[in-house]
C-alpha cells in the first residue's frame, strides 16, 4: 500500500475508535435533567375499552382522575390499575392529577413544582425529598395517594354500565 492510503485507513480507524469511545461514554453519564422532559399526553380514549370518553364516567384513583367510555370500565380499573397505568405510560399518556396531599408528608400541596412522572401518573410532593422516596418504594406511596384519593374524593352516582359497541360481562 501507498503511504497516502495506509495514512487514510489509519485516520478512519482512529475516527471510528474515537466515536465508540464517545458512545460508550454517553452510555454512563447520567441523563441531561436540565432539558425539560417531553410533554406528556393527555387522556383521549377510555383506557379499557378503547372508546370515546364520557366526561361524566371516571374513577379517582391513586391521585389519578382516569375518564372512561362508560361507568363499567371501573371494575376493570379497579381490579389491575397497574394494567392500565403501564398500559398508558406506554403510549406517552399521563392521567389528570387530583392530589390535595403529599404522600409522603401528608401535606396539603401548596405548589405543583415538584412532581414525578410514574407509569401513566403524575405525582406531586410537598418538598424536593419526595420523589426519592417515593422512588424507593413505590407501592407504598400508590396505596397512601389511594387511600388520600378515597377520602378527598366525593362519591359519585352510579350509571349505566352498558352502551352500544361493547359489553363489559364478555
Amino acid at each position: 500500500m501507498k503511504f497516502s492510503t495506509c495514512l487514510k485507513f489509519a485516520s478512519v480507524v482512529a475516527v471510528a475508535l474515537t466515536m465508540s469511545a464517545l458512545a460508550v461514554s454517553a452510555a454512563d453519564t447520567p441523563a441531561d435533567t436540565t432539558k425539560p422532559a417531553p410533554s406528556p399526553t393527555h387522556q383521549t380514549v377510555c383506557p379499557v375499552m378503547g372508546g370515546k370518553l364520557d366526561s361524566t364516567e371516571y374513577t379517582d384513583i391513586q391521585g389519578q382522575r382516569v375518564y372512561h367510555c362508560c361507568s363499567g370500565c371501573q371494575k376493570k380499573l379497579v381490579a389491575d390499575p397497574d394494567k392500565y397505568f403501564k398500559k398508558a405510560a406506554a403510549q406517552g399518556v399521563i392521567f389528570e392529577n387530583i392530589q390535595k396531599r403529599c404522600p409522603v408528608s401528608g401535606n396539603a400541596l401548596v405548589t405543583k413544582d415538584i412532581f414525578t412522572d410514574y407509569e401513566g401518573r403524575r405525582i406531586y410532593f410537598s418538598d424536593k425529598s419526595g420523589p426519592a422516596k417515593f422512588a424507593a418504594n413505590p407501592a407504598k406511596y400508590l396505596k397512601i395517594l389511594d387511600k388520600h384519593t378515597k377520602e378527598d374524593s366525593p362519591e359519585k352516582p352510579a350509571k349505566n354500565t352498558e352502551h352500544e359497541g361493547h359489553m363489559h360481562g364478555m
